[in-house]
């Protein structure tokens, strides 16, 4: 596979037949946990696997769209896979084929999940590809429960460096787009490697400083300094080290929907890195934002109902302040990563080699 004679490549071989010659029985996984990594890790070992019962007392049973999605990502990143799926969509068979990688492969991804909820498993299976992947990924940059893209690009990808990834390691973002409708467009290249790096990373380190991304999407670029001034407010009480860059997308660089949010990483002395965002809620349209006091009014409202005010992002300042908490509160936790890329760390350590084990402290 030209992946020399790494662990993984021992695995991804090995297990695709039995002592008998046949194929080994799939692995059975009942409910929709885990159901990315899972088929990642099926991806890997080579493994077939039968995932059931999903979500089958639901409103909507079965697949949601963004999964459904992953799984014909992985059908255009392999080759010979078997991908079936019941009628009711609660129970999905999956037989892995090679992972090829390849280049000029184009993927549209629902706007219900981030587009990191795809890279993520890019990141995974990509090193290990026959060929180094170039692809372009359309859909949401920024918003929703997954990190955004711009810690991707500034906290993911260092990562991967650590762990000898980082020739030909390329990610841009071409287009913003915020939900509910997304419309952004994303560059992503990942080389090939024969084996993954160990690692020791036993200290986090004192903090040193922070930067960041405040980016405005079919708003008015003011947003980004309020949200800039609302972070260092909470920041600087810690650290005097607080860059954040201000990104205005305007024409082309435009998705279809309005939006603004904050990413923030933090970097150690001993290079660790810690990251955490925000992003605007605009359900309820942009006055909010615009004079203040539609804003006041919602966060009295969520206060009432039980929850916090802060659960409520409709001005830049509260994007500002929830990202700056968010990034303490990870601090707070300890480890040489956040809490967003211990699985990544995990699995890099599990493709080691057994001769050269890693360790890190999470």
């Amino acid at each position: 596979s030209g992946r020399g004679p790494g662990r993984a490549a021992r695995v991804r071989t090995g297990a695709m037949t039995n002592a008998g010659g046949g194929f080994a029985a799939p692995l059975r996984f009942r409910g929709s946990n885990f159901l990315r990594q899972r088929l990642c890790l099926a991806t890997i070992s080579g493994r077939a696997v039968v995932i059931s019962d999903i979500r089958p007392r639901d409103e909507r049973p079965g697949l949601r769209d963004f999964e459904a999605a992953f799984v014909r990502l992985l059908d255009k990143l392999c080759d010979g896979s078997e991908i079936s799926i019941d009628e009711t969509g609660t129970t999905l068979r999956y037989r892995p084929g090679q992972i090829l990688g390849g280049d000029g492969l184009v993927h549209n991804c629902p706007p219900s999940r981030g587009l990191t909820y795809f890279l993520e498993g890019l990141v995974m299976l990509a090193p290990l590809a026959k060929q180094p992947l170039s692809i372009r990924l359309r859909g949401l940059t920024n918003g929703g429960p997954d990190p955004s893209c711009d810690t991707f690009r500034t906290a993911t990808l260092p990562l991967l460096a650590k762990f000898g990834i980082s020739e030909q390691l390329v990610f841009k973002v071409l287009r913003r787009g915020a939900p509910p409708e997304g419309g952004g467009e994303v560059i992503f290249n990942c080389p090939t490697v024969k084996g993954i790096q160990p690692v020791e990373v036993l200290d986090e380190g004192k903090i040193k400083r922070v930067r960041g991304v405040a980016y405005t999407t079919r708003v008015s670029p003011q947003f980004a300094a309020r949200m800039v001034d609302a972070a260092r407010g909470v920041l600087n009480d810690f650290l005097p080290d607080v860059w954040i860059y201000s990104d205005h997308s305007k024409g082309k660089q435009c998705g279809d929907s309005p939006g603004y949010g904050l990413s923030l990483v933090a970097e150690s002395i001993s290079g660790c890195l810690k990251a955490a965002d925000a992003c605007a809620d605009l359900a309820d349209g942009l006055a909010d934002a615009s004079d203040g006091k539609a804003g006041a009014s919602a966060k009295k409202a969520a206060s009432s109902e039980g929850g916090s005010e802060d659960a409520y992002l409709g001005t830049p300042e509260a994007v500002g302040a929830e990202a700056a908490r968010r990034l303490l509160a990870e601090i707070d936790l300890d480890g040489v990563a956040d809490t967003a890329h211990q699985a990544l760390v995990l699995y890099f350590l599990a493709l080691g080699e057994e001769t050269r084990p890693g360790r890190v402290r999470l």
